[in-house]
């Protein structure tokens, strides 16, 4: 009775997350240039060029369950980083680039997730691990998150967590690891110093090379009405360890200037404190005006313990063009205030407990043009072997701070789907 109780039960349908895998390949190439470069004390070249690739590939296991696998490289060519030995080719001078080493590196990384939803899709749980490396960083990091769907899936709670433990490779100037008996090729007594001819710096290295970051995030989403929609989201970060980048060289008021060629030598490195706590708040209203013309604008406040406080507040107005095209014209406003530590160039007293020349922890205002292309093919004419093209993507983006610095982005990315 109940054998047959079960075979004439209805078998309810259920649709999967994912219905086949999904390829996605992301380009970008970014440029910058600027004056106050943290490498050289807050001042010389900022120039750097970065070309990256990434593939992400998300499979279905099951009805429930996908994996994802998130892998990229990153290549960039970098004035600013070159002069951490700037006495390698020739003669030396900030606003140059040198051609040692430390003037290009790759970046790669690999994130694998996995995600599982409840038969009814209104509870989602996911949990990642990451790895990223590069010559004198390495970075592990582990997460998870759940997402909970209610009110006919009107409403969205979400909370996420992050762990990454950093280690790096101490990699300071040139000049300080000679003056203090370091064992490179280079010897500074080899070369004339002028200005100041008796240079001895007062060079400590840093204790540890360890950095933990910690990350709690919540979120909600509500569907106030069919073409309007609404978010807010409430982040916690915490850093522990060496947030101080030791290649980045200081200048101190108090100490008289010494010079190889034009090259300024280092007084000391970036000093910063080893735990920092920020907190952003931030709000989305996506406004469905009609058919065609769709308003996204965002708000985030954030505050953290080392005295900076920034408002972003961004606007993007997709228009359709079309069933296949859609325009992404956009803006983005940015503005915050120093960091306690912040010193401009030969602005820090050596007696201070705590310096940086990086004026990405300056004051400063920004402002951010963009325009975005997409094109969407629905059902898939174009194929790669077995991939067929579901969607590109391209969008630029202009960067401008108040100050000297300034970028500029393209990328690029092409999605896939399994046939």
């Amino acid at each position: 009775m109940n054998s047959q109780t079960k075979q004439d039960a209805p078998k309810v349908y259920k649709k999967r997350v994912l219905e086949t895998t999904e390829v996605d390949f992301l380009t970008s190439y970014y440029t910058q240039n600027g004056d106050n470069a943290a490498v050289s004390g807050g001042i010389g070249s900022e120039s750097l060029s970065d070309v990256t690739g990434t593939f992400v590939v998300s499979m279905p296991l099951n009805d429930d369950d996908v994996l994802t696998i998130d892998a990229g490289i990153s290549s960039y060519t970098s004035a600013s980083s070159s002069n951490i030995n700037p006495f390698d080719d020739g003669k030396a001078d900030p606003f140059q680039a040198s051609s040692g080493a430390s003037s290009s590196d790759l970046w790669t990384n690999i994130t694998g997730s996995y995600t599982h939803s409840s038969d009814d899709r209104n509870d989602i749980w996911s949990t990642k691990i990451a790895i990223s490396s590069e010559y004198d960083y390495f970075s592990l990091g582990v997460g998870g998150s759940y997402t909970k769907l209610f009110n006919e899936k009107n409403t969205e709670v979400s909370v996420q967590g992050n762990v990454y433990i950093d280690s790096w490779k101490l990699l300071y100037p040139i000049e300080l690891r000679s003056a203090n008996g370091g064992k490179d090729s280079f010897n500074i007594n080899n070369y004339t110093i002028t200005g100041n001819t008796n240079y001895a710096p007062a060079f400590v290295p840093l204790n540890g090379t360890g950095r933990n970051s910690y990350s709690l995030g919540f979120g909600f989403s509500q569907i106030l009405h069919k073409k309007l929609q609404s978010s807010v989201a409430l982040d916690f970060v915490k850093q522990d360890g060496l947030l101080s980048t030791p290649f980045q060289r200081v200048y101190f008021s108090d100490i008289a200037d010494s010079f190889i060629d034009n090259f300024q030598l280092a007084d000391d490195i970036e000093r910063l404190p080893d735990s920092r706590f920020k907190v952003a708040a931030g709000g989305r209203l996506n406004w469905y005006l009609n058919e065609i013309v769709t308003l996204r604008a965002f708000y985030r406040y954030y505050y953290d313990d080392w005295g900076i406080t920034s408002h972003t507040a961004s606007i993007e107005v997709p228009i359709k063009i079309g069933n296949r095209f859609t325009l992404y014209p956009s803006y983005r406003y940015y503005n915050q205030t120093a960091a306690d530590y912040f010193k401009p160039y030969e602005s820090a007293l050596s007696t201070d407990p705590f310096y940086t020349s990086d004026y990405d922890l300056s004051k400063y205002a920004a402002n951010q043009f963009g325009f975005g292309l997409s094109y969407t093919d629905i059902f898939t004419k174009a194929h790669i072997w077995e991939l067929g093209l579901k969607s590109i993507d391209l969008k630029f983006y202009k960067y401008d701070r108040d100050t000297s610095f300034s970028s500029s982005i393209i990328t690029a990315g092409f999605k896939f789907v399994m046939d």
